[in-house]
């Protein structure tokens, strides 16, 4: 466990660090789309936030393969290997398309590309479990296409959830730790060796997200972009491939009875997880729900629109951030709930209990937009001042703070939802043209 701690906090450090200086280099290449029409925010954000992320991977991959527990990974296995050439594709088209834009046909060709690129150098799925029939073996073509199949539904799941200041990164890095999880328990838990590499891409991945997480929640500096999204959807699905098809259930039969009992307790997971349809639930049913949206009317399933589930949120009345917490709490209900149910079975009946009350409190909160929580009276003096209760006192605003006879353009630009701008406070840029005229 100490090794993958290392190597998770390497990855958030590298993450973190190279962040900033991406986004300077965002803003001097021009990669600063203008605003659509679909977007919350209203200031022009650079992307490339991906760059960063692909450097936290590389980081975190680098120091594990010198580690002496991780280092048998690298040395038995090609995943590793396989991860980094698909990734290092999807990054690369991802850049090209915050920066110059792809077209659609064009990205999704390009996922399928980095998909077979994984497939053969190894990182493919060899057999399925089947419940009521045991382990079903796949072709090279059937585990090809499924493969295909599961990377480019993921990655376009992540993408299409990407709308909110820290939503994707959020709610992937959720979905990451409930996955490192149970791969770790198969792992360490019962000698699963096979586990050892989806283990690994999931401390990375929860690494690259964390790291991202502060320049990216709302207000954001930054954007991930497609670079970003893409490429943590695809570490994402390499790792429910690397567990899901490659994992031998006869070895899994060791601890619970037989390879037909094995498969039957590991379906909450292991089907999930293959589709996928738990740890990444809440991606998996917008893109659903965005396909036939757009097909209904008559669209390409790929045309952009203001239908998504974050802001259909935002339009019956919640916040950016309220928003965002919602998605979170959904997508860590259904992913840790699955995983704890597979893990514990004998207690399955109080598990789904539980999960049917937290879900009752989700739509408690979805039925609840405009609630303002309050602080106690003891405590208002530490909480912004939206959660105090009416009438208690603030701090008193400067007299040099206070607007006097301001002229209309001269008056700074508010923020808007997004927040900050890309370049700084535009007003003082509008001062320093102003000064320019009066000199000359």
């Amino acid at each position: 466990m100490r090794e993958y701690l290392l190597t998770l906090c390497v990855t958030v450090a590298v993450t973190y660090l190279l962040t900033g200086p991406v986004r300077k280099f965002a803003i001097m290449a021009g990669a600063m789309p203008e605003i659509r029409a679909r977007d919350v925010h209203r200031e022009p954000t650079p992307r490339l936030g991906g760059i960063a992320m692909f450097g936290g991977l590389c980081a975190g991959l680098l120091v594990a393969s010198h580690l002496p527990n991780l280092k048998p990974v690298f040395e038995t296995s090609n995943e590793p290997r396989a991860l980094l050439s698909g990734a290092g594709l999807i990054w690369l088209l991802g850049v090209l398309d915050d920066k110059w834009g792809v077209d659609a046909l064009v990205k999704l060709g390009g996922q399928m590309i980095a998909a077979g690129v994984m497939v053969l150098q190894g990182l493919t799925i060899l057999w399925l479990p089947v419940p009521g029939i045991g382990t079903v073996a796949l072709t090279p073509m059937q585990g090809t296409l499924l493969t295909v199949a599961l990377v480019v539904i993921t990655i376009n799941a992540v993408n299409f959830v990407d709308g909110l200041d820290g939503l994707a990164s959020g709610m992937v890095c959720l979905a990451a730790a409930a996955f490192f999880l149970y791969a770790y328990r198969l792992w360490y838990g019962h000698n699963v060796e096979a586990a050892a590499p989806a283990t690994l891409f999931a401390a990375v991945l929860i690494g690259m997200c964390l790291g991202f997480l502060p320049h990216n929640m709302h207000p954001a500096r930054i954007f991930m972009g497609d670079s970003g999204s893409m490429l943590i959807g695809l570490v994402l699905a390499a790792g429910a491939i690397s567990i899901t098809g490659q994992v031998d259930p006869d070895l899994l039969g060791s601890f619970t009875g037989s390879e037909k009992a094995t498969v039957q307790a590991t379906v909450p997971v292991y089907m999930p997880l293959l589709l996928p349809l738990t740890i990444i639930a809440v991606p998996v049913a917008d893109l659903l729900l965005a396909v036939v949206r757009r097909t209904w009317n008559g669209q390409s399933p790929f045309a952009a629109d203001r239908g998504h589930l974050h802001h259909r949120l935002l339009e019956i009345g919640h916040s950016h951030s309220r928003a965002v917490l919602i998605m979170y709490f959904w997508s860590a209900l259904i992913s840790f709930g699955t995983v704890a149910y597979s893990v514990n079975s004998e207690a399955s009946g109080r598990i789904l209990l539980v999960i049917v009350a937290l879900s009752a409190v989700g739509l408690v909160l979805l039925l609840m937009p405009r609630f303002t929580p309050r602080a106690p009276r003891w405590a208002e003096h530490l909480v912004p001042p939206r959660y105090r209760r009416k009438g208690t006192p603030s701090a008193p605003v400067p007299p040099a703070a206070e607007e006097q006879d301001v002229p209309e353009e001269r008056k700074p630009v508010p923020a808007g939802l997004h927040g900050a701008t890309a370049v700084g406070d535009r007003s003082r840029f509008r001062d320093v043209r102003d000064a320019g005229r009066g000199r000359s």
